[in-house]
């Protein structure tokens, strides 16, 4: 349903993202991860036509999206991290008007919003004033408004950002329901929020995709060989040669932030956890603990972006994704009402 190829955006001498290729599949839920400035909100941006790629091409739905622009964005529903709005307008008001421009017809048009306030938890302010409502209710609308026109293709930047616990419970619950029914591309810095939506993850750092695959199957790669964690009370001198001497033991060494317990490297194909059970037995140690030691998708984030020590020292006149700071700066705030009419008629002008 989505497809971009070697898409690149640069900024002045700054690139931004560099040859960025990957695919998202129907009924599939694909997750973006990276650091601050890796690229992310710019993808998003280049993959809903709002900024154009320096090089590369996107196609949506089977449409390329810079030779048939309108067919292409009727796929697209967009939720952007600082969603823009009509202050002045009501939550309905706001939507109806929101669906006219989407081309509904009235009858099309009751059913959609009806749909739109229920599944996404603002039917209780349907009659308010956009500029009173929180951080999150105005999150809500912005997705309700880009669920609107049931599109085949939905992309969310950063979709719980303001939402209190409960609220993000139920957008994750939505969004998984969401992406059963279309192709769903998603940002976010909430790791366990990945693991919990997304069928497939996409690491991306200086612009590039450094890890891709399904969170068990990067936790795999990284970890390799099979890692035992082995807990003794006490910590018995000697312990460490002793268990490295087992048959399909690679090798011990100390757990790096729990004195007492041990990583017990295993040898390929190899299950000791028998062997170590009875000499601990042999022993007279006391086990406390056997298990697996699993890597978890933060250590693999950790591990595929390592350049945040030169990050902190790019300019300051860069901002976000290698933007100017001041255009980031202007996000960081509530948009402005002017900025909530011209993002809005772009989207139906382009």
């Amino acid at each position: 349903m989505i497809e971009a190829h070697e898409l690149t955006r640069r900024y002045g001498p700054a690139t931004a993202v560099d040859g960025l290729s990957f695919a998202v599949g129907e009924h599939e839920i694909v997750g973006i991860l990276g650091p601050n400035g890796a690229g992310k909100t710019t993808t998003l941006r280049m993959i809903t036509g709002f900024l154009p790629p320096n090089e590369g091409r996107v196609s949506v739905a089977g449409y390329d999206l810079f030779e048939e622009p309108r067919r292409a964005r009727r796929q697209i529903g967009y939720l952007p991290e600082n969603v823009a709005l009509y202050s002045e307008m009501r939550v309905e008001e706001y939507l109806s008007y929101r669906a006219r421009l989407e081309g509904l017809d009235r009858t099309a048009a009751r059913r959609a919003i009806e749909e739109s306030l229920e599944r996404c938890l603002i039917a209780d302010v349907r009659h308010q004033i956009i500029g009173t409502l929180s951080k999150g209710y105005r999150q809500r609308v912005g997705l309700a408004q880009a669920i609107l026109h049931d599109p085949r293709v939905l992309v969310l930047d950063e979709p719980t950002v303001g939402l209190d616990p409960k609220q993000i419970i139920a957008i994750r619950a939505l969004i998984r329901e969401l992406g059963q029914e279309r192709a769903l591309l998603l940002s976010t810095h909430i790791l366990p929020e990945v693991e919990l939506i997304c069928d497939r993850v996409l690491i991306i750092d200086r612009g590039r995709i450094v890890g891709e695959g399904t969170p068990e199957d990067l936790r795999t790669r990284l970890q390799g060989a099979t890692v035992l964690r082995v807990e003794l009370k006490g910590a018995p001198a000697g312990a460490d040669d002793t268990l490295a001497g087992l048959d399909g033991v690679d090798g011990v060494r100390p757990h790096p932030t729990e004195p007492a317990k041990l990583l017990v490297e295993c040898a390929t194909g190899a299950d000791p956890r028998e062997a170590i059970f009875h000499t601990a037995v042999d022993q007279g140690w006391v086990l406390l603990g056997l298990e697996e030691e699993r890597a978890s998708l933060e250590d693999v984030f950790i591990r595929l972006t390592t350049h945040e020590a030169e990050r902190a020292a790019t300019p300051v006149s860069e901002g976000f994704d290698g933007e100017p700071a001041e255009e980031e700066a202007l996000a960081d705030d509530d948009p402005p009402e002017a900025d909530g009419s011209d993002d809005t008629e772009q989207e139906v002008i382009q």
